[in-house]
């Protein structure tokens, strides 16, 4: 059996899980705290069809963008939707030299009925403050960072696309803006929220990926910013990717940083083991893995339909003699982006072990993704509805004076 440090940890008692139990207001309460400087050339009708008819994920970008500023002193300020444009900075500006810098990653979905909603925005609010926090950067109020996404999504409507697996993909962000050179928290900070239409993360969708365990690079250590979702986690991550796909592996995974024997997580997913007895294992919450709304929402998917869950020290040797006796029937991994993608080759020094089995996983991307696409009940209340349907927005406006 595999090296296991089980925790009855409930999971709905994290920070991050009981702060997306709290009811968020009604979008129409929340509209307009972003006020809106329309675009004066936007995109055409043709030329927008054109970009939703061949979505990739994360390179293209609608005509807005939401814009907060905060000064030391001062708090936030200067709230907007305006046109999405380049950044204009100073080369002294902190986040380039000293990397003071968050960020989030949250989608919104079409239903059949043309209304637009998206998957737990506060849990993705308290998460960037906790970032926040930890990068010694100013937290947004969670309402105002649910605004942010009502306004930019209602001003960009007409981009968010409709078909299988498609998502317009919000990604909020914040940084240290102030022109210095100097080992200090920045006296002023930008937030933005910028939106790209994108289809699947995975193109081929729920084939299973291959990955390379790192023995030589690891993710984030103790007392670090491993549980912040910070653009230095993935710079570190990109020579262990780069390692993985020399190795004809798809995605890296990292080992913990103490004993380096257990597994963590993947470069942007966490990892979810289903024993053959049906249990399934994930590594526990360190303080080096983030805390993913996805992970949390699979866990209380799994629970409900009577399957046990547990938060493991899950050893790779451990592991890998698992898959090999055949008690560990599959792996996957799941991510805002990606949702979830089953793991069918595991690879790094001394050893190359297969698994075969994604029952689980099919049915958990299943009954997840019919829950974001309105095709089933929400019985969570996770769902949080950004544009009703027939709605007239700015977007919707535009393509029909266009």
């Amino acid at each position: 059996m595999p090296e296991t440090d089980a925790s009855s940890t409930d999971f709905a008692s994290t920070t991050l899980a009981r702060a997306a139990e709290v009811p968020v207001p009604q979008a129409d309460d929340l509209a307009g705290r972003f006020s809106l400087t329309a675009n004066p050339s936007p995109v055409t009708e043709d030329e927008r069809a054109a970009v939703l008819r061949s979505l990739h994920f994360g390179d293209a970008f609608t005509d807005h963008m939401a814009h907060a500023r905060w000064r030391q002193g001062e708090g936030w300020g200067d709230y907007g939707v305006i046109p999405h444009a380049n950044l204009s900075l100073s080369p002294a500006a902190a986040v380039l030299h000293y990397s003071q810098e968050i960020f989030e990653g949250i989608k919104a979905y079409r239903h059949e009925d043309g209304s637009v909603w998206t998957f737990r925005p506060r849990y993705n609010a308290a998460r960037l403050n906790a970032s926040a926090r930890r990068m010694a950067l100013p937290e947004l109020a969670e309402e105002d960072f649910v605004a942010s996404l009502v306004d930019l999504v209602r001003a960009d409507a007409a981009w968010v696309p409709s078909g299988e697996g498609e998502s317009l993909y919000l990604r909020p962000f914040a940084f240290a803006s102030e022109a210095f050179l100097g080992v200090r928290p920045s006296t002023v900070v930008d937030y933005y929220v910028i939106a790209s239409p994108s289809g699947s993360y995975f193109p081929h969708g729920l084939e299973p990926v291959s990955i390379w365990v790192t023995t030589e690079y690891h993710r984030a250590g103790r007392g670090g910013t491993g549980a912040a979702k910070t653009g230095g986690n993935y710079a570190s991550s990109l020579l262990p990717q780069r390692e993985a796909y020399a190795q004809g592996c798809d995605q890296v995974c990292f080992l913990d940083d103490v004993s380096q024997k257990n597994i963590e997580e993947l470069g942007g997913m966490n990892i979810m083991v289903v024993d053959a007895d049906g249990t399934v294992r994930t590594p526990r919450l360190t303080g080096t893995i983030l805390e993913g709304s996805t992970r949390s929402a699979i866990i209380r998917l799994l629970r409900d339909s009577g399957r046990s869950v547990v938060e493991d020290t899950i050893s790779l040797q451990g592991l890998l003699t698992d898959i090999e006796s055949g008690r560990v029937s599959e792996v996957f991994a799941c991510g805002t982006a990606a949702v979830v993608v089953p793991l069918g080759h595991l690879k790094g020094e001394g050893f190359d072990a297969r698994i075969e089995g994604s029952e689980v996983t099919r049915q958990i991307h299943d009954r997840l993704t019919a829950i974001q696409s309105g095709r089933a009940e929400d019985p969570y209340g996770w769902m949080y509805q950004l544009v009703p349907p027939g709605a007239e927005t700015t977007s919707t406006r535009s393509a029909r004076s266009a």
